[in-house]
């Protein structure tokens, strides 16, 4: 069965949002109207009257003053969005020639539009990757996603080395921003000194002398179990 835009930008949403709070440790999974207002960019009222309508979909599970989550039903529609998504990023990327900080925008257009033979092409056609361009993990066909174990290099003492292997930051200027530091994907970073009071880090990269602030290296995720 095939959703409407609204509905799948609305799931992906809540999808987004339950995985950054799974994330941080957080035990409850249902997400607040006004969180997903603010991801959708609409007013908190039409959340409540799709979040109602996708409860009568079987999409959500939704309850006034207590928010939405996803039904399997949902997870499942937002998951194939993600994998849509990710594997049109890393198509960009790979083949057509664009920037990172070029694809999202694209992609979000083209998630919408295109046919399950036709991301399933895409699969094929890069050798049916695991991780899209900014090194989040893409979904696989049955809706399976892996997330690896790296650690943000905020998280790294002095000594410390490891492979960049995410961004978290989907900003486009930020992107910009750590790629002209260099840190590329797959660069391995030593960190040589931490300023206390979260100061920057001092860094190589590359072979080069990098200082990075730590607001910035939250937003680089690192492999510090690879061989480097």
């Amino acid at each position: 069965m095939s959703h409407s835009r609204s509905v799948e930008d609305f799931l992906k949403a809540v999808y987004r949002i339950q995985r950054r709070a799974y994330n941080a440790g957080e035990e409850e999974s249902r997400v607040s109207t006004n969180a997903l207002a603010e991801a959708l960019n609409i007013l908190p009222p039409s959340v409540t009257e799709m979040a109602r309508r996708m409860a009568e979909a079987g999409l959500v599970d939704y309850r006034r003053y207590y928010g939405v989550r996803l039904t399997p039903e949902g997870e499942r529609v937002a998951l194939k969005v993600i994998r849509r998504h990710r594997l049109i990023e890393l198509y960009l990327v790979e083949q057509l020639g664009y920037a990172l900080h070029e694809v999202h925008d694209e992609a979000e257009n083209l998630e919408h539009a295109v046919s399950d033979r036709f991301v399933d092409a895409i699969a094929g056609k890069l050798d049916h990757p695991t991780v899209d361009p900014h090194g989040d993990p893409i979904p696989s066909h049955d809706g399976r996603i892996i997330t690896p174990d790296w650690v943000p290099l905020s998280d790294l003492v002095a000594g410390q080395s490891g492979r960049v292997s995410r961004y978290t930051a989907h900003d486009d200027d930020m992107l910009q921003h750590i790629i002209d530091k260099g840190f590329e994907m797959g660069a391995v970073v030593t960190v040589q000194a931490v300023d206390p009071f979260d100061g920057p880090l001092s860094v190589t990269v590359g072979g080069a002398a990098q200082i990075i602030g730590r607001g910035v290296a939250r937003c680089i995720m690192v492999d510090t179990g690879d061989t480097l």
